[in-house]
């Protein structure tokens, strides 16, 4: 049986915090990012890799907002502002080119030196990248953490909890409907949840298939 995904308008995402990240397996890491935000990393690196859509760069831009001094760096940012910052976010190692390259070695070194944490992200561990052999030499000095994709049980988890918080009834095969119909990410899945509970008050209707499958098809291609 072919699926159709149908496509929707959405809501922009909220801005990332670890706060609004959903750990599923990366209970660990989250609680690993927090600490380097507060001002107690446990090594000078941590390095974050996984596949698109994990929440690599989510994860990167939250721990540069929560620290006080700090700086969230995609590949081609102008590294020396940056330099001296205590938390430093480097987002798709793997595009620096061969100049950016050299500044994040010497930028790693600093940060040991003064007990500072980097944190890096790239779609493979750092042994495995296309970088400068001493540069992934220094990405590997710390941890090195795989980014796990959330599964459909952490998802709907997920929307369980956050229906209970806001005092909906969400049957399973609502939730089921939902994965198998809807884009899969987490921002999507939580607009739809969102809308549900818009449409439920104003129709005056409690949360179903047959509304959920309305909506979707409101909103469809």
């Amino acid at each position: 049986m072919i699926v159709r995904q149908l496509s929707l308008a959405l809501t922009p995402p909220p801005d990332p915090t670890l706060e609004n990240f959903v750990p599923g397996s990366n209970v660990e890491l989250l609680e690993r990012l927090r600490s380097a935000a507060a001002g107690a990393p446990d090594e000078p690196v941590i390095f974050l890799w996984g596949e698109p859509g994990c929440g690599r760069t989510h994860l990167l831009r939250a721990v540069a907002a929560a620290a006080a001094d700090a700086a969230y760096l995609p590949p081609s940012a102008d590294y020396v502002p940056a330099a001296d910052k205590r938390v430093i976010a480097v987002d798709d190692v793997d595009r620096l080119d061969e100049a950016r390259q050299i500044t994040l070695f010497g930028i790693l070194n600093r940060a040991r030196e003064t007990h500072g944490v980097v944190v890096a992200a790239g779609p493979m561990p750092p042994a495995q990248l296309t970088l400068r052999e001493d540069l992934k030499t220094r990405l590997g000095w710390g941890l090195v953490y795989r980014v796990h994709l959330l599964s459909d049980d952490d998802k709907a988890r997920h929307l369980r909890a956050e229906a209970e918080r806001r005092g909906l009834r969400l049957p399973d095969e609502v939730v089921s409907y939902l994965l198998a119909r809807a884009p899969r990410n987490l921002h999507t899945l939580m607009d739809v949840l969102d809308r549900l509970d818009r449409q439920s008050l104003a129709r005056h209707r409690p949360i179903t298939v047959p509304l959920l499958r309305e909506l979707l098809n409101d909103s469809g291609d």
